[in-house]
């Protein structure tokens, strides 16, 4: 037999010809191995198996008036005889016999062949053969202009080209990096450019233009050190490959064989399509299981009328009706190229989609059979015209930096600066680099990606490979992005956060990233910021939850409020500079967390005790001296973190009992000297810090708080500690280091699970030995001196160490 894979001689010859076959062609020929199969298996039953098996007729007395006398002996000779009788010795032994012809096998080979070729439809006896036939027909139809002298010619040099192209290192950094100009320049030009859909700095929504390789300022031009870094042997092959592409395109935009062979191979398969449906549809019943056969073989065998039963009929028909459906989803396949090849306009290609992507805006339209083969390839994957595309461009030249960047940072190497930042993300930071690198975006695992001192940054549509990407830093970067590129970040982008030292840094397609959650400015802005137009576009961030502006604004910004309704946290680091005018505050309902860092405020501000959610207000290194306005404080139920720290307050009002809610307090870098007892009426504080005062005495009351898991006074002046402070048996952390304490009560054992302890720079001459019981607290958090350390029990001491 023949084996299927014989037959692979009617298919393409070369592998690298896939690419330009479309799925409609790939699903052909899988249509069509379906098909040869069919045929092959046919083919094999009928060669391995008989055909037809033929029996002759009993004829009727009255049918055959003529020949009574000799046709009563063949009669007389297939009249059943009766059944013998069984016999006494054997009873139970009965012959079965059936109709006697006294035919041997030859006579019955020779009826049979008879009739096969009488009687037997030919379709049933040809099927087979036509399935295989009109296979390999399909199959050559199929891959015939691969093989034409006049197509396959350039077929091959085409794909030789495109190989390379694609395979070149040149090209998959020329894609990352899109040419420049200054604005004046476009400016002059933008009548006579395209525009594209890059967005670099300057008003929102604005379109900038890419300019041809004469056009390109210096500051994209590669010098000869630059290009000295790169590999020779890349640098020598993509310049022999321009010269290759444009000698190809003049050769081949001269004519469209290749377009009008595919056309005509196509509507061929179309017709024979037709034919296959037509006759089949009209023939596939004489496929029958039992055929009458009428020869006149008489005088060889002594009958002339025969009942034949074709062996193969059943699975005939069968195969038959599955042929037919194959055909049918092949033609219309084949209907459906058609379409294609008529209903869009395959002799022009336009590179206008990988301008826009690129912005290398001076690639040239294709025509005739250039075109057709790009559109082909377009089907197979479009990234491979794309590829291509680069070689049609000058711009591609500058390139050069580009390379140089990838090749210096590989994957590897930028896995190796991956770290975990502050929102416990993985990040890569990457400072003051010549560009960036298109590596970055193989990491697919990344989630944060902070760029630092970088100019030009031209964030590519690549971008959307990182499919965990959420969060991005940019620190003084003058950054461009592709409009792909910015339709990923609108939807994955969660954080970002921009450096600048001008305002005209700020890129003004921050203000489109709908799904933002927290944004974080840092740098000069102006002291009337409400009156900026950029920032007035903040309210289209409708899902912003957090904002956190650190500069030297004198008010909050009108734009702030306008995102008030959604926004939870607010953080403003002002560097000194004085903030007036907060009644904006009063706006911000749903505002939970507020933060007004170096404010140079001297009074909490009024417009607070308005945010009746709020729940954690931090008024960090500020001018405060007095805090009278703290019983206010009693309207904010949700009030639960109160920081004072890091200001000039001398005293806690008793008001503070009012603020029975709080959970943690920070007073610590004040002047506050005294304690009042009526601060430890708020007994839900879980967290105060009091450290960095001038405070002498700890009131017995701190015993009612029973939830207390950190207390600090480091850095005090405390001479003694109540036998009360060990009744908090949930405190976890305690410092009181850099004060003046002498003893230290072995009641601290109550503690049991106290697991952090600072007692370094007191005057301690022992340790208790009761700090065994703390079973929580090991070495690592003791905070003592070491001689001080070895004055506990030798048993303690390795209970400390040990893990």
């Amino acid at each position: 037999m023949i084996p299927v894979t014989e037959f692979r001689q009617f298919s393409e010859q070369q592998p690298a010809f896939r690419v330009l076959k479309p799925w409609w062609d790939v699903f052909t020929d899988y249509l069509s191995v379906a098909m040869l199969m069919i045929g092959v298996f046919g083919c094999t039953l009928q060669v391995m198996q008989d055909k037809i098996i033929c029996l002759p007729k009993r004829v009727q007395p009255s049918q055959n008036h003529s020949s009574v006398s000799n046709v009563s002996q063949a009669v007389a000779s297939t009249t059943p005889l009766p059944p013998p009788k069984p016999s006494p010795t054997n009873p139970a032994t009965v012959e079965m016999k059936g109709l006697k012809t006294d035919l041997d096998l030859q006579q019955y080979s020779f009826i049979n062949q008879m009739c096969y070729e009488r009687a037997l439809h030919w379709y049933a006896k040809y099927f087979p053969y036509l399935v295989l036939i009109h296979t390999l027909v399909f199959m050559l139809c199929s891959n015939f202009w691969f093989k034409f002298p006049g197509s396959s010619s350039k077929i091959e040099h085409f794909i030789s080209i495109l190989g390379k192209c694609f395979d070149s290192p040149w090209t998959t950094r020329a894609l990352s990096e899109v040419s420049g100009e200054d604005s004046e320049e476009k400016d002059n030009r933008k009548n006579n450019m395209s525009r594209s859909n890059t967005i670099q700095s300057g008003p929102e929504g604005s379109l900038v233009n890419s300019q041809s390789l004469k056009s390109i300022p210096e500051k994209f031009v590669v010098d000869k050190s630059t290009a000295g870094a790169l590999d020779k042997k890349e640098g020598e092959q993509a310049k022999a490959l321009f010269e290759k592409v444009k000698k190809f395109r003049l050769h081949v935009e001269e004519g469209d064989i290749l377009y009008a062979m595919y056309v005509r191979q196509t509507v061929l398969k179309v017709i024979k399509f037709l034919i296959i449906i037509g006759y089949n549809s009209a023939l596939v019943s004489k496929v029958q299981f039992t055929v009458d056969c009428n020869v006149d073989i008489q005088d060889m065998t002594g009958y002339k009328n025969f009942s034949c039963n074709h062996t193969m009929a059943h699975l005939f028909s069968k195969l038959s009706f599955c042929y037919l459906c194959f055909v049918s989803i092949y033609g219309l396949t084949c209907l459906y190229t058609l379409y294609w090849l008529f209903y869009r306009s395959l002799r022009e290609y336009s590179f206008e989609y990988v301008r826009q992507e690129t912005g290398i805006d001076d690639i040239p339209d294709v025509k005739n059979d250039f075109a057709f083969m790009l559109h082909m390839i377009d089907q197979y994957d479009p990234l491979y015209s794309k590829r291509f595309a680069v070689f049609l461009s000058e711009v591609s030249e500058n390139k050069l930096k580009q390379l140089n960047l990838n090749n210096e940072w590989t994957p590897d190497k930028l896995r190796q600066k991956l770290q975990t930042n502050a929102h416990n993300r993985l990040e890569l930071p990457l400072i003051m680099l010549s560009g960036l690198p298109d590596t970055v975006f193989e990491i697919t695992e990344l989630q944060s990606l902070k760029l630092e001192i970088i100019k030009n940054v031209m964030i590519p549509a690549t971008i959307a490979q990182l499919d965990n990407l959420q969060e991005l830093s940019l620190h003084q970067c003058s950054v461009k992005i592709h409009s792909p590129a910015l339709s990923f970040l609108k939807e994955n982008l969660k954080v970002l956060s921009v450096k600048f030292d001008d305002m005209r840094e700020l890129p003004p397609w921050m203000y489109g990233l709908r799904n933002l959650e927290e944004l974080y400015l840092v740098g000069s802005l102006s002291h009337d910021i409400s009156k900026n137009v950029t920032l007035e576009s903040l309210r289209d961030l409708k899902s912003l939850k957090i904002l956190s502006i650190k500069s030297n604004v004198s008010k909050i910004p009108q734009a702030v409020v306008d995102v008030s309704s959604h926004l939870q946290k607010m953080c403003i680091h002002n560097d000194g500079t004085k903030l007036v005018m907060l009644n904006n505050l009063k706006k911000m309902t749903n505002l939970t967390e507020l933060e007004l860092v170096h404010c140079d405020l001297e009074r909490i501000p009024h417009a607070v005790f308005s945010l009746l959610s709020l729940q954690e207000l931090d008024l960090k290194e500020n001018n405060l001296k007095s805090i009278e306005e703290i019983v206010s404080f009693q309207h904010l139920r949700k009030l639960t973190v109160l920081k004072l720290w890091h200001n000039s307050i001398t005293y806690i009002p008793e008001h503070i009992k009012k603020l029975t809610s709080l959970e943690r307090l920070a007073f610590s870098h004040n002047k506050i000297e005294v304690l009042p007892s009526h601060l430890f009426l708020c007994n839900k504080i879980r967290y105060l810090d009091l450290s960095y005062n001038d405070i002498r005495f700890i009131p017995p009351e701190i015993g009612v708080l029973q939830s207390l898991q950190y207390f600090s006074i480091t850095c005090n002046k405390v001479e003694s500690l109540p036998d009360e402070l060990y009744f908090c048996k949930k405190l976890k952390t305690l410092k009181i280091g850099k004060n003046s304490l002498s003893v230290l009560s072995p009641k601290i054992g109550n503690l049991l699970f106290l697991s952090y302890l600072d007692v370094k720079g007191n005057h301690f001459e022992i340790l208790p030995p009761e700090l065994g019981d703390c079973r929580a607290l090991k070495r690592a958090g003791l905070v003592v001196e070491d001689a001080l350390f070895e004055t506990l029990p030798s048993d303690v001491r390795e209970q400390m160490k040990a893990e």
